[in-house]
């Protein structure tokens, strides 16, 4: 078994002109520098609310698809009216099993409270998919103030440690419960 995790990095909001693609780039970013995941991004922008059709439900058996293969997730969240985003809770009530036994780490951005009260919420509803989340995660206070005009973070010094520490507590989740998925399916205790 190889010790690169397949991740899935979560986009978390749908709204036009939307923040969510510079935090998830600069995200990205420190994700591909440790070297140890295998990175795959799940835009909720693709899945998000549609008529029934034939269309929907491909693109649901694709998310569901993605959500399946990966070891981890990271969820890059705004905090909209103290809560996270609609079409957030629309991809994670998309699928059931495909969460089961599997680590998920946030990073939150917004203003005063750098989403943290979105992150709060999230953590309830993960349990109940029946995933483990991260204690460490990544919060940008005033986000829009970090990141000049290109999406450069001015001070990066200033979440790379919290970032470093949160990838290696979700790493070491990835491969233990991907271990022990292996070694016993989750559905056998669920």
């Amino acid at each position: 078994m190889t010790d690169q995790v397949k991740l899935g990095l979560i986009y978390g909001s749908v709204r036009p002109g939307r923040f969510c693609d510079t935090v998830a780039r600069w995200t990205a970013d420190q994700i591909m520098k440790t070297g140890n995941f295998e990175l795959e991004v799940i835009d909720t922008v693709a899945h998000a609310t549609r008529k029934k059709s034939l269309a929907e439900s491909s693109s649901l058996h694709s998310l569901q698809q993605q959500l399946d293969v990966a070891d981890a997730f990271v969820v890059v969240t705004p905090e909209y009216n103290h809560g996270y985003p609609a079409a957030l809770k629309e991809l994670i009530d998309s699928a059931g099993r495909e969460w089961h036994a599997k680590p998920v780490a946030f990073v939150s951005y917004g203003g005063v409270s750098g989403g943290l009260r979105a992150v709060e919420q999230l953590r309830q509803v993960f349990v109940e998919v029946h995933a483990v989340t991260i204690r460490d995660s990544v919060s940008f206070h005033s986000a829009r103030e970090q990141f000049n005009g290109e999406g450069v973070h001015a001070s990066p010094e200033r979440h790379a440690n919290s970032m470093s520490r949160m990838l290696a507590q979700l790493y070491w989740w990835a491969v233990a419960l991907r271990e022990a998925r292996a070694a016993k399916p989750y559905g056998q205790a669920a």
